[in-house]
């Protein structure tokens, strides 16, 4: 128990230098090898446990919000942290721990992975009437190196279209000059760019 709190306050540690967090995320970080070390000493190799914890897991999972890839990473890092200890492989674990960290750190220090293309999910509500199939056309051309529709649904019973692209946006691109044309356009109704999600990108 004494280690789980260890390597996950270490977990704990390097999440906060490596990435953007919030208080209930990095919490919930250091001590989760404590719990799944836990459940791996009350499974024991007993059958049953081991399905009702497969259960309890699994609604655990339907209640939760995803995250990003980085707060995955984390997650599945934390999780393999507490199984090893629970199984009794402290060594392994604290090696393990200890290489995760100088990756994470030299990658995060470095310029490994780098994004050099700005692409961004743009979302436009427009009204069910306005012809959207090549209404955005001369602003995408000014703001963005390339975009490509990828979704059209319905929202608000049918009165209004949300559309999704994909835009690379131009170097220097001013976003908010970007949305108030598109906002002349779609008659002032919702619009929002964001990153991608990790849903959106797999």
């Amino acid at each position: 128990i004494l280690i789980d709190i260890i390597l996950g306050l270490f977990i704990y540690y390097i999440h906060m230098k490596t990435s953007v967090y919030s208080k209930n995320f990095i919490v919930t970080l250091a001590i989760l090898p404590l719990l799944v070390s836990v459940v791996m000493m009350m499974v024991n190799g007993n059958l049953g446990t081991s399905v009702a914890i497969l259960g309890a897991y699994s609604l655990i999972r339907f209640r939760s919000l995803p995250g990003n890839s980085r707060e995955i990473a984390s997650v599945f890092w934390a999780m393999a942290i507490g199984l090893a200890v629970g199984m009794g492989q402290i060594y392994f674990a604290i090696i393990v721990t200890l290489v995760i960290s100088l990756l994470l750190i030299l990658f995060y220090k470095t310029q490994f992975g780098d994004v050099t293309i700005n692409e961004q999910t743009l979302k436009i509500i427009i009204p069910e009437d306005l012809d959207y199939n090549h209404i955005f056309d001369e602003i995408f051309n000014k703001y963005c190196n390339s975009y490509k529709l990828v979704k059209v649904e319905t929202t608000n019973l049918g009165s209004l279209f949300e559309l999704k692209y994909n835009v690379i946006l131009k170097t220097n691109t001013n976003e908010q000059d970007f949305i108030n044309d598109l906002r002349i356009k779609n008659g002032n109704l919702k619009i929002s760019l964001h990153e991608p999600s990790v849903s959106e990108m797999l």
